[in-house]
């Protein structure tokens, strides 16, 4: 218990997934290609991000502290990554898949989640374009640094898939300094 709240207070030393970084990167965004891996999902709707993210968090921990079929608690990871599908208008609810990594060593076997609204997702391969930034992020951040990277990604002529996007976070709210942020717009891949 005690490790796992200090991985969450201070969000150094988590496994990451792996990803193979393109040679050429844009001037503001990298180019990431993320292997197939396993992550722990769960999906909710809603009419504003931020409160969907935190309660889909909270369902997420509860599973990494033992809240699974086998008991077995689970090592933090990161990023906690958000899937926005957006609605169809401006008074649409949108979809929010919120997501741990599952580390290494339940790679293979993860356990299985009691909790019906929690599901382990299995990711194939993709590549994103990937925009960082600092600071606490919220609603109105995630939306402008989006913004940039689209404004980015058309300024380069790249194919890319508008939505879903990715908001990824890397640290604690207990982490004051060299905060790290990231949205993740997918490749388009051609035909």
């Amino acid at each position: 218990m005690l490790k796992a709240m200090g991985q969450v207070l201070f969000s150094s030393g988590l496994q990451n997934p792996k990803f193979t970084a393109a040679e050429k990167q844009g001037q503001d965004y990298e180019i990431r290609t993320y292997h197939a891996t396993k992550w722990v999902s769960t999906t909710l709707k809603g009419m504003q991000m931020d409160p969907a993210l935190s309660a889909g968090f909270r369902r997420l921990f509860s599973y990494i502290q033992g809240n699974n079929k086998n008991k077995v608690k689970v090592e933090m990871t990161a990023p906690v990554s958000g899937r926005v599908d957006p609605g169809a208008g401006p008074a649409c609810e949108s979809q929010f898949t919120v997501s741990f990594y599952i580390p290494e060593e339940h790679q293979e076997n993860p356990p299985e989640p009691s909790d019906p609204e929690v599901f382990v997702e299995h990711r194939k391969e993709f590549t994103a374009y990937v925009r960082t930034y600092g600071g606490f992020s919220n609603e109105n951040t995630k939306q402008q640094e989006l913004l940039k990277l689209l404004e980015s990604l058309q300024r380069d002529g790249v194919p890319y898939i508008d939505h879903p996007y990715y908001v990824c976070g890397y640290d604690s709210p207990f982490k004051l300094t060299n905060r790290r942020n990231e949205v993740w717009v997918l490749k388009k891949e051609q035909e």
